[in-house]
């Protein structure tokens, strides 16, 4: 295994005669080869030079110390990574990387997805992180619309899409999307120190809020998610329980609430630390969290609901979905401490074997279907993030192990990363995927999978290398 530098700051890559080069802002730092046949290899294994340079990062970040079992697998998901880089096609000004090669729905680009992949590239190619976040926003419409899911080289609905042969970007039929992006801008700004970025993600932040505010907000407070009207999956969780039984208007979901009051959050923040008026951002997220932590909170079992079913207990279901103001900050600390120690780390609800089911084992409607029991590698790091934010440094550690070692087990048996995985670490040919289309999780997925980001903060929350 060949070594790769640790660079610090806004990084420049090139490829020459065979060598991963890393500029710093002004110095030739290092340069290693590949391997011995780096050309060839680059040639045929990588869409991009930016993929090879991105996939011996990676591999460099895999050598850093963790548990043995681990590293056979972050190896894979480097390569993968590399793999699922792609040339710069329609308004994208730069390669940018897919959630992954073996997606049934082609070359797709967004959603949970980019965020994920940028969080979990960040510190070992802070620079590719910066160039998606810019082809992202470059798809940004006028009227602050950021599209989620973007695909090339197919046309078609989603789960029926049909390859087209050119690279043309097709924007699926959804809307809004959960705006999760500036997660991973605050990421690149915290490892690199470049706070240049801030002001586009800012003026675009404030863009997407108006959308928000203008398409998705409810009259009694709150935000929802086209999924409360039609099946349209604009929250990236298609088929979930919470919708069995919809109310006959829009009502606040927990979901898309929590995030917007993220986004509220974040833009007060980056207003401040540019010199700009914070104080209506501010007054917007204070407004949001009281809305959450009183209309959205059921004291009696302990967890946050849509507001349909904090008013209705018949529609009540422990889906993953209630743990987002734990995540986002917006719950408060008692909240939050009942959300991690009765449900997240409960044995008999979310803590399963491989942890965290995206339904509670306990609940009715629980099954080894996507999104209604199954387990999805970033909501585990997500719900460890909740828990880290809170000051459960235990739980963080414990949830991420758990999800690692069970990720690796299934590694060593299968040679693939899953788009979900069994909660049981049973086989994963008992999990189905949709009724219609392909009913099985997808192979060598990268945008669920953020390995190195769930190692790192397995470290920080007190992970003991082998």
């Amino acid at each position: 295994m060949h070594t790769f530098p640790r660079c610090f700051g806004p990084l420049k890559w090139r490829m020459a005669a065979g060598l991963v080069v890393c500029l710093g802002s002004a110095e030739f730092l290092a340069g290693q080869m590949l391997s011995p046949a780096a050309p060839e290899a680059v040639s045929e294994s990588f869409a991009t030079s930016e993929g090879a340079i991105l996939a011996a990062a990676l591999l460099h970040e895999a050598d850093q110390p963790s548990k043995a079992a681990w590293k056979p697998m972050l190896q894979y998901l480097a390569q993968l990574h590399g793999r699922s880089v792609r040339p710069a096609a329609g308004f994208f000004k730069y390669p940018y990387e897919s959630i992954g090669p073996g997606y049934m729905g082609g070359r797709a680009f967004g959603h949970w997805d980019l965020t994920q992949a940028r969080l979990d590239t960040v510190r070992a190619a802070p620079e590719h992180v910066r160039r998606q976040t810019l082809n992202e926003l470059a798809g940004q419409q006028a009227d602050g619309l950021i599209p989620g899911v973007v695909t090339f080289g197919v046309s078609g609905h989603p789960g029926a899409e049909v390859l087209t042969g050119t690279d043309e970007p097709t924007f699926k039929n959804f809307k809004g999307f959960p705006p999760f992006w500036v997660v991973a801008v605050d990421a690149y700004v915290e490892q690199t120190g470049d706070v240049a970025l801030l002001r586009q993600a800012l003026d675009a932040a404030r863009k997407q809020i108006g959308w928000f505010e203008a398409n998705r907000s409810v009259a009694g407070g709150g935000f929802y998610y086209l999924d409360v009207v039609k099946d349209i999956w604009e929250s990236g969780v298609d088929e979930g329980v919470r919708f069995l039984n919809r109310p006959a208007s829009p009502e606040a979901c927990i979901d898309a609430t929590a995030h917007l009051y993220l986004l509220y959050a974040r833009t007060a923040d980056w207003s401040r630390r540019l010199g700009e008026p914070d104080k209506e951002w501010q007054a917007k997220a204070d407004t949001l969290r009281t809305f959450i932590q009183t209309e959205l909170w059921d004291p009696e079992t302990g967890f946050f609901y849509d507001r349909w079913s904090v008013r209705d207990p018949k529609n009540r279901h422990l889906s993953f979905e209630g743990m987002w103001p734990v995540v986002t900050g917006a719950a408060t600390p008692e909240q939050a401490r009942r959300v991690i120690e009765e449900h997240l780390l409960n044995p008999k609800e979310f803590f399963a074997p491989h942890p965290i089911t995206t339904v509670a084992m306990s609940d009715s409607k629980f099954e080894l279907r996507m999104w209604r029991g199954p387990v999805w590698n970033c909501m585990a790091y997500w719900a460890a993030r909740g828990c880290a934010r809170y000051d459960h440094a235990e739980g963080a550690r414990k949830i991420m192990e758990n999800a690692l070692d069970a990720t690796a087990a299934e590694f060593s048996r299968s040679g693939t990363l899953w788009e979900f995985y069994h909660p049981m670490i049973g086989s994963q040919s008992e999990l189905k995927r949709k009724p219609s289309g392909r009913n099985e999780p997808c192979r060598d997925y990268v945008g669920h999978n953020p390995l190195f980001a769930m190692v790192q903060l397995w470290r920080e929350s007190g992970g003991r290398s082998e």
